[in-house]
């Protein structure tokens, strides 16, 4: 039996779709629901997280996605503008823990809703009144006056 020769089809063939083809400044550009909110955060993936994390598999409607989403991004933007004021501060260019610890806990709102433990974060720095020796408070009212004058 002799080969049979066959004719290799070309990658762009025709599809037989049916109908009228569009061309392609007419197909109709994809947008993802956080492009559309205006968001950063990804809507669809925190929408199927939500749906993967009801008891009961009730219904989580698109909004709500939307919503936590840019919750979410509003959150993070605050926590990095004040952590990167504290990074300036220390006149660095790179954010490290210590700057989320800086910047959570100067501010009295994150501070009351973020309680976690910052690894690598330290504390915040504070000297009781009462561990302050007299000698240092004379000598700090005298330089403050010393130097008014």
């Amino acid at each position: 039996m002799p080969a049979q020769k066959t004719e290799p089809v070309p990658a762009t063939a025709p599809q037989a779709t049916g109908g009228k083809t569009k061309s392609a400044s007419e197909t109709k550009q994809l947008r993802t629901r956080a492009a559309k909110a205006g968001l950063q955060f990804p809507v669809g993936r925190i929408h199927r997280f939500l749906r993967l994390r009801t008891q009961k598999h009730v219904r989580i409607g698109a909004k709500a996605a939307v919503y936590v989403a840019a919750i979410m991004e509003y959150l993070a933007a605050e926590v990095l503008e004040l952590a990167g004021n504290a990074a300036k501060d220390l006149k660095v260019k790179r954010i490290t823990p210590r700057h989320l610890q800086l910047a959570i806990r100067g501010d009295s709102e994150l501070d009351a809703m973020i309680q976690a433990t910052i690894a690598g974060g330290g504390v915040l720095p504070h000297i009781h009144k009462a561990l302050v020796s007299k000698n240092a408070k004379t000598a700090l009212k005298t330089a403050s006056t010393s130097s008014i004058v």
